[in-house]
């Protein structure tokens, strides 16, 4: 069986609703990021239906996406003041250094947890 029969349920028997190939969904369906792309929002809906493709390598496995009526979708709700100041709160909080309290003009590295002079303060003494 080829790669795109594995992954071809359109009745939905196998796998429970509906699944297509990879790029290969009907019209009508869209994923989070494609409604999004037009401006809408998947508001409530169950998934309709999935894309499946199989990978190969290390990550080897089955990658899914799951899609959503359009025709059901609702608009984005359109940001208030308050979230654009919960939104530039949270940012603030992603620049400033919990170490020394300094505000950068970037994202503090989530790997180091501090801004890079604190985590490594002897090799900043040493430049």
């Amino acid at each position: 069986m080829s790669a795109y029969g594995r992954c071809f349920d359109p009745s939905g028997s196998r796998f429970g609703i509906p699944t297509y190939p990879w790029r290969f969904a009907p019209d009508g369906y869209a994923t989070r990021r494609q409604l999004r792309a037009v401006g809408l929002r998947p508001g409530g809906q169950p998934v309709a239906a999935q894309l499946m493709r199989s990978r190969r390598g290390r990550n080897a496995g089955v990658q899914v996406a799951h899609l959503y009526r359009v025709d059901r979708a609702k608009p984005v709700r359109p940001m208030t003041s308050r979230k654009w100041g919960a939104v530039a709160l949270a940012m603030l909080a992603r620049r400033t250094c919990p170490q020394c309290q300094t505000t950068y003009s970037y994202c503090i590295p989530t790997s180091l947890g501090m801004c890079v002079p604190c985590a490594y303060p002897e090799e900043q003494r040493a430049a």
